[in-house]
């Protein structure tokens, strides 16, 4: 009779979620042990941003994995406990408890916390990266105080939305002139970063903070070109940071995430595997390691653990065709590939009418496509996605979309995840 294995994944993201259902789906019939830091239910963490924290959606409504899910998938739910160590030689996961969970196979999905905020302030100033975050943040807006937002990445420009939308005078603060150019390059940075003024977010890209004062209510912003704003509320969304503190006394090499090969296995211990925003894995389409913190690579990674969990005979390298979405006012921003790495773009439609719908194509010193950036047109995108997924030669791409922008728009509201 076969030995009956034991996973343990540890951390409730959503790449823990998906890793513990596909494991399943894969046919794994061994005990499963999904452990969690918090309380809650396993929660999709994209509505904190947005619909969770307008008053749009409760919470209940982005539940991932219930009690009566993990009865039915067999699975051991252990929330409300966070680990506290890793023992590789034994092959047990320590809790904070003192719980000490035996396993064959390792999964590590800790996911990421919110960077620190490095400006201290006696209250009034927010991070943003779990449920209870999002409850104290809403509390605060619903007083309709002006807000302060620092930093203009994703997270940041999809809170001061969701301000804006609660009636709250916004100003998005952040050191670069163009705040997603690290991501898409500074023209057009520039071009995504104007959907703030459009909607009647004050900004002040290309100064820094240089200290935040004061208590809820009553906070002063110092900006490094000597300017002060007042605020009720501060809101720092300066980017994340692994969750892998406590894999310090494991032995497993960690650099800014967990190192694993191409199959996502840790590069020291082959039966832990990791996945999703802590996970660093050998990408070898661009022969380097990368860290990715974006909600579908957790789940797409997650899928690719568990198939090589499920099926050691028949692995599978992890190669992402990289993809991103952000709901920011009436903008739809989705981004696919690599642009940050690209040496040229070229424009397809329309980014200064008061319709906005176009694209921004990639490429570099190869001539291929090598990402995507489209605001308001999914078409576009999904093209995108499948132009990459083949290697198709940039001027080709370009072709294709100028075609595609001369055919007539098909209206259409998507909604969908933000990393």
């Amino acid at each position: 009779m076969p030995v009956r294995k034991t996973a343990v994944v540890v951390g409730a993201s959503v790449a823990g979620v998906r890793t513990v259902q596909a494991l399943r789906s894969e046919g794994f019939g061994g005990h499963i042990v999904l452990v969690g830091a918090e309380p809650d239910a396993p929660y999709d963490r994209p509505p904190l941003s947005k619909q969770f924290l307008t008053g749009d959606w409760d919470a209940e409504r982005f539940v991932l994995f219930r009690e009566a899910d993990a009865a039915a998938a067999e699975v051991e739910l252990r929330l409300g406990t966070a680990a506290d160590h890793l023992d590789v030689a034994s092959r047990r996961v320590v809790l904070a408890d003192g719980t000490s969970l035996p396993y064959d196979v390792c999964v590590l999905a800790t996911g990421a916390a919110a960077r620190p905020s490095p400006w201290a302030a006696r209250s009034g100033v927010h991070l943003l990266r779990s449920l209870a975050d999002s409850r104290k943040l809403r509390a605060d807006l619903e007083r309709r105080g002006p807000v302060v937002v620092v930093g203009g990445g994703f997270i940041g420009a999809e809170v001061a939305a969701a301000a804006k939308k609660l009636g709250c005078e916004v100003t998005v603060v952040d050191p670069l002139t163009a705040p997603l150019a690290r991501a898409v390059g500074a023209e057009v940075g520039a071009l995504l970063s104007e959907v703030h003024s459009r909607h009647g977010v004050a900004t002040r890209f290309g100064t820094g903070v240089e200290a935040i004062e004061g208590e809820s209510g009553k906070l002063r912003v110092r900006l490094t070109d000597g300017a002060q704003l007042t605020a009720g509320t501060v809101v720092v969304g300066i980017g994340a940071v692994p969750n892998d503190g406590w894999l310090a006394s494991s032995g497993l090499l960690v650099e800014d995430g967990v190192v694993c090969d191409q199959y996502c296995r840790t590069v020291d211990a082959p039966e832990v595997y990791a996945a999703g925003d802590v996970a660093r894995w050998l990408h070898t389409g661009r022969r380097e390691h990368v860290r990715v913190e974006h909600w579908t690579n957790a789940v797409d990674q997650a899928v690719c653990v568990a198939h090589n969990i499920a099926r050691p005979d028949d692995l599978r390298p992890y190669l992402p065709v990289e993809y991103v979405w952000s709901d920011q006012y009436d903008w739809i921003i989705q981004i696919v590939g690599g642009p940050a790495r690209a040496t040229a773009h070229h424009l397809i439609g329309e980014f200064a009418a008061g319709q906005v719908r176009g694209a921004a194509l990639y490429t570099d010193d190869t001539g291929q496509l090598t990402g995507a950036v489209t605001v308001n047109w999914p078409r576009a995108l999904a093209q995108c996605r499948r132009l990459l997924g083949t290697g198709t030669d940039f001027a080709a791409a370009v072709a294709q979309l100028d075609a595609l922008a001369a055919t007539p728009a098909r209206v259409r509201r998507a909604s969908g995840p933000a990393a």
